[in-house]
């Protein structure tokens, strides 16, 4: 790197949040974009005092954007953003304020996601927001209609579900007004009702 590259970087703090905790670093880089392109799952911090609370901290790492080595975890990040990457759909809803998507959910999974046997599988829409975090979410009944709508103050955690630049992520996109549709004949999940919403 010369020196008129480092001086066109700037430092940024990227989390990988995963619900019980999460994974920082500090990230030396053109743009948050850049980040974003870069390393899958990546969330670029810019709350102010979220940035002033781990500045002091000693145990983040801090790695160069172009390093060929990246630190364990964002090392896999980066891995999986390479594997996608030139791929049809790449990045195609990074831009966008606000998506709706219906997505498969194997409960069995302890991934979530939609590989495991139907049996298992829950439908549901979300809408989301440009940080890949629900907003809202109806769950379907195995008719496909709406069962249960849902929002951030009924989840325990509210964790990135979704990678917007994935490639995969194009083919569950529907439209709002499927989703409005659908919200606005679901019932309200209960407090205390026994859901994995």
């Amino acid at each position: 790197m010369t020196g008129t590259d480092a001086a066109l970087k700037t430092r940024f703090l990227v989390l990988h949040d995963y619900g019980m905790g999460g994974a920082w670093w500090w990230v030396l880089a053109r743009s948050e974009r850049e980040i974003l392109e870069t390393f899958a799952w990546a969330e670029v911090v810019t709350d102010p005092e979220t940035l002033a609370w781990r500045e002091g901290d000693d145990d983040i790492p801090e790695v160069d954007i172009d390093a060929p080595q990246m630190p364990p975890g964002l090392d896999g990040m980066r891995a999986e953003r390479d594997a996608q990457r030139g791929r049809p759909g790449f990045g195609a809803l990074a831009d966008k304020d606000v998506v709706y998507l219906r997505r498969r959910w194997d409960e069995g999974n302890d991934e979530g996601d939609d590989e495991g046997d139907d049996e298992h599988l829950t439908v549901y829409l979300m809408e989301v927001g440009p940080d890949g975090r629900r907003m809202r979410e109806v769950e379907l009944a195995e008719d496909g209609t709406a069962a249960f709508k849902s929002g951030p103050d009924d989840w325990p955690f509210n964790t990135p579900v979704v990678d917007l630049f994935a490639p995969e992520v194009v083919a569950q996109e529907i439209s709002r007004e499927e989703f409005e549709e659908q919200w606005a004949q679901a019932r309200q999940v209960e407090p205390d009702a026994d859901t994995d919403l």
